[in-house]
């Protein structure tokens, strides 16, 4: 019986090489133009996203980004280089990683694991994403598979499915968030990436229960195993149950919005209308990005608090991404481990 010679993928979302305009426009465009991100007929999406989205929007955002920038380069490949390094120290597998946009292919991934592995016959990737989204999961499990059977690679592709609700994951999140919740504070917001609400309902297994109803994310339904928006009001409430929050003192968002019919109650007007209930002191916490990027540290950390200040705010603290600490890493490693 053959022995199974496995190797580790871990995969995130990308960035420009560096922050001029001509690398963040070929970036942006690469991102904008998966049909899993805008969801739309080819032409159409090469009209919107061509013509008009990143002729506009390149500069701009080459300026948030070097807002972030480090000596490094861009944090999100930093730090998913220094979480591959931190759980390579903890199994014996080679760890690579791929981005699903950018340089960092997924071929590149998968030769450096054949060089270092002889005999390599499968590769358990690990999607960066706790939940479900056609924009984010999905797209980077039929990306990796398509790059895996147009080069024929003879090692078989396994994939973590969304650990959302892990107790791993959970746990991890609790402790990132532990020492921040010795401060004083009047609310927590979580803030989770926004999608389409269409989005919602093509990833709708049933066809019939996903946004048809109030309580549709609290009704149990096959469905919400592809249901971006149940996963993220279930890590919320698993997390804050493990730590103790009253339901009172948190509330969940949803940022970076594209255009209209996405995912409510926005992160920016909920950072705007906050003072004027009474929430003087926020933190704020992104759950589901696993390592600091351009959405956290810009979006969120620089602008989201300027927003919030300036309606009246008192203090404004986000907690950071799970990065490389310890209990992450070592939840990466349980997850592969019970997969293999």
């Amino acid at each position: 019986m053959q022995n199974t010679v496995r190797g580790i993928l871990l995969m995130n979302l990308g960035s420009p090489d560096s922050t001029e305009v001509k690398d963040v426009k070929k970036y942006l465009d690469e991102f904008l133009m998966d049909e899993r991100v805008i969801d739309m007929p080819y032409l159409l999406r090469l009209l919107i996203v061509k013509g008009f989205i990143t002729p506009r929007r390149s500069a701009q955002s080459a300026e948030a980004y070097k807002t972030i920038w480090t000596s490094e380069g861009s944090p999100l490949i930093v730090l998913t280089e220094k979480l591959r390094d931190a759980l390579q120290q903890l199994v014996k597998e080679p760890v690579e990683i791929a981005m699903r946009y950018g340089s960092l292919t997924p071929k590149i991934a998968f030769d450096n694991l054949l060089k270092r592995t002889p005999g390599l016959n499968e590769v358990i990737a690990v999607p960066l994403y706790p939940h479900y989204a056609m924009s984010s999961y999905e797209t980077a499990v039929v990306h990796a598979r398509e790059i895996h059977k147009k080069n024929n690679y003879n090692f078989s592709l396994k994939f973590i499915e969304p650990y959302y609700n892990s107790n791993d994951y959970i746990n991890a999140l609790a402790e990132s968030m532990k020492p921040y919740l010795q401060e004083e504070y009047d609310h927590i917001l979580f803030s989770y990436h926004g999608v389409p609400g269409r989005h919602i309902r093509k990833s709708d297994t049933t066809g019939n229960h996903c946004l048809q109803s109030a309580e549709c994310c609290n009704t149990e339904s096959p469905a919400h195993a592809h249901c971006y928006r149940h996963q993220c009001f279930t890590s919320t409430n698993l997390v804050t149950k493990k730590l103790g929050i009253a339901k009172e003192k948190f509330s969940i968002s949803f940022q970076s919005r594209l255009g209209k019919g996405w995912l409510e109650p926005f992160t920016d007007i909920r950072l705007a209308e906050m003072p004027k209930e009474g929430i003087k002191k926020l933190l704020i916490i992104c759950p589901a990005f696993v390592s600091d990027c351009l959405e956290t540290l810009e979006e969120i950390a620089i602008r989201g608090e300027e927003i919030f200040l300036q309606a009246g705010g008192e203090t404004f603290k986000m907690i950071p991404c799970m990065n490389v600490q310890p209990e992450w890493v070592n939840a990466l490693k349980n997850l592969v481990l019970n997969e293999a």
